[in-house]
């Protein structure tokens, strides 16, 4: 019997606590497939106080065919059949924190935009010193090359328009800037959003 009791509190606590947690706290997570100078994907945590206030840290990678990159350059059958993940490729990665205010669209608050602004660390690796290879063949590329590597700080501006939907799923659009020294990557983030997204709803009695 003490036991059982025991366990019913336990219970009940965890419970309580969680529901103070969601009145003015939300945690999620956002994962996005991006578009714009870059292709690549977006991945972020997200915390979000009284529904107002928020602070995210994520992870962004993209990709895009290297500029520097000759026109008769050819990736080899060989590389085809893999799909081409051995190919060189503009690679820009940016790890960033950023803090923002959130205003409602509607009521319900069910559309909403998360203006984030912030800082990353940004890493661009970029194909250089191409060289033809005159042997080259059909299954094989005819050029060597090497990666040359940047690093940079960035500013950051977001302004996520977020759906949650439901308290716990949602999409999201993502407008993202990412301003550095060496390269400007700009593009729209298309994905959704897992976790404790707003508050609940509570039935009248």
């Amino acid at each position: 019997m003490k036991r059982t009791i025991i366990i019913s509190l336990f219970i009940f606590s965890i419970e309580w606590v969680h529901a103070q947690f969601a009145e003015n706290h939300a945690i999620y997570l956002s994962q996005e497939l991006n578009f714009g100078n870059y292709i690549g994907l977006n991945a972020d945590l997200n915390y979000v106080y009284n529904e107002r206030f928020s602070l995210k840290i994520g992870y962004n990678g993209n990709i895009r065919k290297p500029k520097s990159q000759p026109e008769d350059y050819s990736s080899g059958l060989i590389k085809v059949m893999i799909l081409g993940l051995e190919n060189p490729y503009d690679q820009i990665e940016n790890y960033q924190i950023a803090f923002g205010k959130i205003d409602r669209l509607n009521k319900s608050g069910t559309i909403r935009i998360n203006f984030l602004v912030g800082i990353g660390y940004t890493i661009i690796r970029e194909p250089e010193n191409w060289q033809k290879i005159d042997d080259g063949s059909f299954f094989f590329e005819n050029y060597t090359w090497n990666y040359k590597r940047n690093n940079a700080a960035s500013l950051i501006i977001n302004p996520k328009i977020e759906f949650p939907f439901t308290s716990v799923f949602g999409l999201t659009v993502s407008p993202m800037l990412e301003i550095n020294k060496y390269r400007v990557y700009y593009g729209v983030g298309i994905g959704t959003m897992l976790g404790l997204l707003r508050k609940r709803k509570t039935k009248p009695n």
